[in-house]
């Protein structure tokens, strides 16, 4: 069996989900809060009636991308959150790799806290999707 993760490793871990978790449903609050000030600016717009087909393409744009990144973020913070569940679920098993079953190096893991594979397995995986 592989070594585990020490208790103060797996503090430190849950402490930077934690935070990550947090930094993700603020930036999600955010992305909300510019929805609705896009949508009441487009409910008052629709007044001044500005249909100049170069505005509509760039307000179109700008809501497109304001989409694209509250949906990454959205998956990321399910990422963080699965992690979390398998942190207290199973905290005997946290930190190792889901397909080789050893240890993910505890850099990889600061840094992504939610990973699931060791460097070599991800490398690996990535290799035979391309």
């Amino acid at each position: 069996m592989a070594k585990k993760l020490t208790k103060k490793q797996i503090e430190h871990l849950q402490q930077r989900l934690l935070r990550e978790r947090e930094r993700a449903l603020r930036s999600l609050g955010q992305f909300d809060e510019l929805a609705k000030i896009s949508a009441e600016q487009a409910d008052s717009d629709l007044y001044s009636y500005s249909d100049h087909i170069a505005d509509l393409g760039t307000d179109a744009m700008e809501r497109e991308k304001m989409l694209l990144f509250a949906s990454k973020e959205g998956r990321y913070l399910y990422r963080v959150e699965e992690a979390l569940r398998r942190l207290y679920k199973e905290p005997e098993t946290f930190g190792l790799c889901h397909n080789c079953r050893q240890l993910i190096d505890f850099e990889r893991l600061d840094v992504m806290p939610h990973a699931r594979y060791c460097l070599n397995c991800k490398l690996k995986e990535e290799a035979d999707a391309a």
